[in-house]
Formats: C-alpha cells, sequence, structure tokens
C-alpha cells in the first residue's frame, strides 16, 4: 500500500536528523505526507515548554527542513508533526542522542566526545569470520554484583576499569576478557530502549533491552548522567575504546525487527503506519511477526534506508567491529544484502550475523525472509546453529532433554554434521540435502547464550544425579564442541565459570529478560570457584586460535582436509584435520560415555587437550594405547618431520 509512496517519495541524501556546526544546524525530516512541522527547542530534557519554535519548509521529496543559526550544541530538541487535524509532538528518530527515557533529541557535537586517541587504535583485523571467538554480555550484568569492586557498577565506564579483582585476587572485568582470550564482545542491546526508567536508577530495575526506542542513541540508564546526552556518547566511546586498546572488537545487538511502542511511536507520528508491516485488505492491523506488538516493514524504501543509514552510523562514528540481528528471518534478504554491501565497504572486517528465525506469523513471504533455510541467499551473513546447540545438550526448549554430552544415544551423525559446519561433506550424506549453508563462516555454534537455561543449569536438569565432577566434564565437553567445530564459536559472559540463574525454591531462570541482578548478575567469585573450568576455555581458545585447521572457512578446505573415523566404539565421534597447518595431523575424540575408552595410536603424538586440562603447549606423548577419560575430548597432534641435518663436512 505504500508503493507509490517509495516511488514518488523516496530520499536518498544522508542528512537527515540534525546536522551541527558551531554556525549552524541544519533539521531535516521526512515526513511526505504532513501538512506542517515545526521544529521545538528546549533549554533542558525536563522543560514542559519550548523556548523556541521553529517553523520547517517541505523541500523535496517529503523532507522538512528548517536551519537554526547560532552555536546549539547541547540544545534539546523535537518534531511537531501535524497531519490534518491531528498534531504530535516527537523525538527525532535520527536523533543521535537524547535526555532523560529517550523523550527528547540533543544536537551535540560529536568530536567533542571523542575519548583521547580514538582515531589512533584499532585492533588487526581478522582475515575470515571463522578467526572470531564471540562472547556474548549484558552491559549492567557485567559489573553490578557486589562480587565485583567497580567503580561504575552497572554503566559503560565499567569496562574501562583496569586491574579489578574479585575474593581470591583473580583478574575480573576486562582484564578477564583480555586473559580469556577472545576476539569480539557482544553487547545485548545498548542502544536507548523504553523499560528502565532512567530517572529512577536509585531504584533497581533490568531488562535485556530488546525494547527499541531510540535506534541511533546509547541507552541512558547505563552512562553517568541519563539527563546530559554528552554523557551517554562519550562514555560508550570509551568503552570501545578500552576494549580496542586490549585488541577486543564490538558488536552490537540490533534490534530493528520491532519498536517497543506502536501506535504512539516516533516512527508512527512522523508517518502513520509507514514503517510497520500490517494486516488487512486496507492495513488496518500491526502484524506481530517479532511476538512484541509489531514488526519493521524491512523491505520498504525508507525503511531499509533508516536500517542502513543507523548501522553505517554506529560503524562509523563508534567504530563498531559487527552487528548481531535480532530476528533476523523478519529481515527481507535484499535489506540484508544491501546492509553487508554497505558496512563492508566501509570496513572488510566488520561481523555480521544473527537469529535466522522469527516470533510470530508475518506477511513476509517465506522465500524473503533471511532464515537460516535462505541463508545461501545472503552469503555474507552468518546464522545461530540451533541444529549445534540441540544435538550438543538438548532441546533448548525441554529443560530435562538431554544431547551427545549429556546422555543422549543415537547422536553421532548428527555430531558430525554439526562438527563440519553443517556444511555438505562427502562422509555424511544427510548434509548433501539438509545442509543449509555452503560456507562455515554463516555457521554460528553455540550452546549457551542470554536466551533460555545457562549450559550449567540446563546439566542440572538433565543429569541431577550425577556428581558436580562429572557434570563440570560434561560442560568441559560441550565447549570443546564449540571451540573444536568449523564455524564461529560463540560463548556467553561466565559460561566460562559455570554461569547459572537460580530462583527462589530451586529452579532455574531460562527467560531472565527481567529478573532482577540477583538473578542475572555475573557472580565473578566463580571463576575463583570454577578455576579449572575457566583455564579450560582459555587453552580452548589458545589451542583454536593457534591452529588454521579448526577455522577453515571454504566447504572446499573442509570436504578434503577433515576426515571422520569410522569403527569407533559406540557414542565415540572421532575426526581428523589436515592441510597446510601448524601440525601436520590433529585428531580429535569424544567421549560422551560412563567408561574409559582405549584406542591406539599409529604413531608418536603431543597430546594438547584431554579430560582436565587444554591449551597449545603439550601435555604428554603417546604412541601406543592410550585411554580417553568418560566424559571428555581428547585432541593429540602430529608436527610435520623434521628435516634431517646435513651431514657434517669431513
Amino acid at each position: 500500500m505504500f508503493t507509490d509512496v517509495d516511488e514518488k517519495y523516496g530520499y536518498t541524501g544522508n542528512d537527515l536528523g540534525a546536522n551541527y556546526t558551531k554556525e549552524n544546524t541544519v533539521f531535516k525530516v521526512w515526513s511526505p505526507l504532513a501538512n506542517d512541522a515545526t521544529v521545538l527547542l528546549y533549554k533542558s530534557c525536563t522543560d514542559e515548554k519550548p523556548y523556541r519554535r521553529l517553523p520547517m519548509e517541505k523541500d523535496k521529496k517529503g523532507v522538512w527542513v528548517k536551519t537554526a543559526h547560532g552555536d546549539l550544541n547541547g540544545v534539546y530538541y523535537t518534531y511537531e508533526i501535524r497531519h490534518d487535524d491531528i498534531t504530535e509532538e516527537t523525538i527525532d528518530i535520527y536523533a543521535r542522542t537524547a535526555g532523560v527515557n529517550g523523550a527528547m533529541g540533543m544536537v551535540i557535537d560529536l568530536e567533542e566526545t571523542n575519548p583521547a586517541g580514538w582515531h589512533n587504535y584499532h585492533p588487526e583485523p581478522l582475515e575470515h569470520y571463522t578467526d572470531a571467538v564471540i562472547y556474548e554480555m549484558h552491559v549492567r550484568d557485567f559489573s553490578i554484583d557486589k562480587s565485583g569492586n567497580f567503580c561504575y557498577k552497572g554503566r559503560f565506564l565499567a569496562f574501562v576499569e583496569k586491574g579489578v579483582i574479585n575474593a581470591a585476587g583473580d583478574k575480573i572485568g576486562i582484564d578477564h576478557l583480555k586473559e580469556l582470550g577472545v576476539t569480539h564482545v557482544h553487547l545485548m542491546p545498548s542502544f536507548d530502549y523504553q523499560t528502565v526508567d532512567e530517572t529512577r536508577l536509585n531504584v533497581p530495575q533490568f531488562n535485556w533491552g530488546y525494547d527499541p526506542q531510540n535506534f541511533n542513541c546509547p541507552e541512558g540508564s547505563y552512562s553517568t548522567n541519563p539527563y546530559d546526552g554528552r554523557a551517554r556518547v562519550a562514555e560508550f566511546k570509551r568503552l570501545v575504546h578500552a576494549l580496542h586498546c586490549q585488541g577486543i572488537r564490538v558488536i552490537m545487538d540490533v534490534v530493528y525487527n520491532h519498536t517497543y511502542a506502536t501506535a504512539d511511536s516516533p516512527f508512527n507520528k512522523i508517518f502513520n503506519k509507514y514503517y510497520y508491516r500490517l494486516w488487512g485488505e486496507n492495513g488496518e492491523y500491526f502484524s506481530n511477526g517479532s511476538g512484541c506488538g509489531n514488526e519493521i516493514a524491512t523491505e520498504r524504501f525508507m525503511v531499509r534506508k533508516y536500517i542502513i543509514d543507523s548501522l553505517v552510523y554506529w560503524a562509523t562514528e563508534y567504530k563498531i567491529d559487527g552487528f548481531r540481528f535480532d530476528l533476523m528471518g523478519l529481515y527481507d534478504i535484499e535489506t540484508m544484502n544491501k546492509i553487508d554491501e554497505t558496512l563492508h565497504a566501509i570496513n572488510p572486517d566488520i561481523i555480521l550475523y544473527g537469529e535466522g528465525w522469527i516470533g510470530g506469523d508475518s506477511p513476509l513471504a517465506d522465500s524473503k525472509r533471511a532464515m537460516k533455510l535462505n541463508a545461501r541467499h545472503t552469503p555474507n551473513i552468518a546464522f545461530f546453529s540451533d541444529d549445534f546447540r540441540d544435538t550438543i545438550k538438548g532441546n533448548n526448549f525441554e529443560n530435562r532433554s538431554r544431547g551427545y554430552v549429556n546422555g543422549a544415544t543415537g547422536s553421532e551423525e548428527y555430531v558430525k554434521e554439526v562438527m563440519c559446519g553443517r556444511i555438505p561433506h562427502p562422509q555424511i550424506p544427510n548434509l548433501t540435502k539438509f545442509a543449509w549453508t555452503l560456507s562455515p563462516c554463516q555457521t554460528v555454534n553455540y550452546v549457551e547464550a542470554h536466551d533460555n537455561l545457562t549450559l550449567w543449569d540446563k546439566l542440572i536438569y538433565t543429569n541431577p544425579t550425577d556428581s558436580l565432577d562429572t557434570r563440570k566434564k560434561m560442560d568441559k565437553m560441550a565447549a570443546a564442541c564449540v571451540f573444536l567445530a568449523q564455524g564461529i564459536p560463540f560463548i556467553q559472559a561466565g559460561q566460562d565459570f559455570l554461569r547459572s540463574k537460580p530462583l527462589p525454591g530451586g529452579a532455574y531462570d531460562h527467560n531472565s529478560y527481567n529478573s532482577p541482578d540477583a538473578v542475572n548478575s555475573l557472580k565473578w567469585d566463580r571463576k575463583s570457584e570454577f578455576r579449572d573450568v575457566f583455564d579450560y576455555y582459555k587453552g580452548l581458545i589458545e589451542f583454536r586460535k593457534a591452529h588454521s585447521a579448526l577455522r577453515m572457512f571454504t566447504a572446499e578446505d573442509i570436504g578434503r582436509n577433515m576426515k571422520f573415523f569410522d569403527h569407533l566404539p559406540q557414542r565415540i565421534v572421532g575426526f581428523g584435520l589436515y592441510g597446510d597447518c601448524e601440525l601436520e595431523e590433529i585428531i580429535v575424540f569424544f567421549n560422551p560415555t560412563n567408561d574409559d575408552i582405549t584406542l591406539h595410536a599409529f604413531g608418536e603424538y603431543n597430546v594438547y587437550i584431554d579430560s582436565d586440562n587444554a591449551g597449545n603447549k603439550p601435555l604428554y606423548t603417546v604412541c601406543d594405547d592410550y585411554i580417553i577419560k568418560p566424559h571428555s575430548t581428547m585432541v593429540m597432534g602430529r608436527p610435520y618431520p623434521q628435516p634431517e641435518e646435513e651431514e657434517a663436512a669431513e
């Protein structure tokens, strides 16, 4: 119903919003069917009445324009839009920052918000998506717990604090991230969301943040002063810069698929119903493919432009290194490919991935959705592999459903499928038909994320009678599957020290989106309590980063250089990795059983990973029969033969 609007009013300029210089600010808003538009200026974000009203003039392609002379840095503003007899005030959807609770935009001199050295440092680029090691976290969770002695608890600036330790003296915070060895920190929504009241930050409040309000503004509750729009911008930049200085890249979790508000959202006030998909013969109803009340119409010209403009802004102004797309199945394929093309032209190192599913019925045709089953149509965008998740630990939505590491039988062939990245493989006939991707660079392998039970809590449900030590071994084995698989490894913050989300009464939280800090916060003392688990994860990351055979980036390489072993004992999975790599051969075995498994080595091998230890330094050597302990992984490597020394001259 908006095709004619796109054809007649599609605007291609890159100047929507408040364009600031010290001499003047040019305001531009796209609202082609509005009768009038006015800029309202406020001295404070808490003022009830504007101190100045500036009528706008309608320019080409439905853009309203007004130039305000003088230095407006720090001045708050809104738009007043009239459609026939309805006049509504709204924040600018292109606002670059906002006042408290995101009600007003603010004119800002962005250059003044740059930290010292902002333009001087950036991590070295990675060659391929499979070189990434992603660590997902929530900004508040990172520092709010009493076990972390942070100065800026729950704030962006906690990421700047170095030298913070827990009660046992172990590194936490940003030093922990560096010690663990991750390449990317994936930040759950850090843009301005609607479900935390920034006027009441003295009262504990929590939300994951999948309730979008202002897509181009950092979240105010994570700043030291949500009433000052400059604080959130400057402090988020300091977070990014601090991580970059440690060689760690930053991924933003973005949620352009819906908005928290619908009929009274800023988008709807600026252009009624245009930004949303609709049901009904005449578009009477908002569709709800997100499960949150609405869904954004990504296929419309100015909606697609808005999303791409926003991503470009984060990638350039904040130097963001990647984006994770919530409910990416609600984005149309053409939009996702334009996002890929645009962002990779700016920074070839940017990583793009998302959820290849939707949250409800959508008018967008199945064939046009950026879903996992359509992954081959978005070749430079990765997808979460729920196949991997459920194969390794059990069905994500059934608490007591078991997977390969915690007791499921008959899953060996499925394990092979996910370990090779779910791409076609000559030894796995099933993947010839059912592989959903042709590239390991499209596969995000994980067994834990913010949604659903943590891996540790899942193991408590599925294996309640097993000992703590046995469940720890299962956890380590699941982590080994993640880091030894072809594809992109992804873990949740705290997974490396058995993160748990217990509830009163003995249950565990599978959907902690608004649960209190007591449930969600990172309990940093667990790092010391389960130091062996942390060291194991650290060693797995170290080994993966040292061996390119674990990071192959084409299906051809994997088909040629990853060989699965036949005739192994029941439930045992093993494979070899070959090619022009750091070792002549890498051998991997998984034993999820309760028994020792004895195998024979044909030659001498160094063991790098076993049931208790992991790393890139050999632990010991095997050259005959060897034992794989219960619930464990064994990784062995054979170095290239050393060239014979030249005979000494006579």
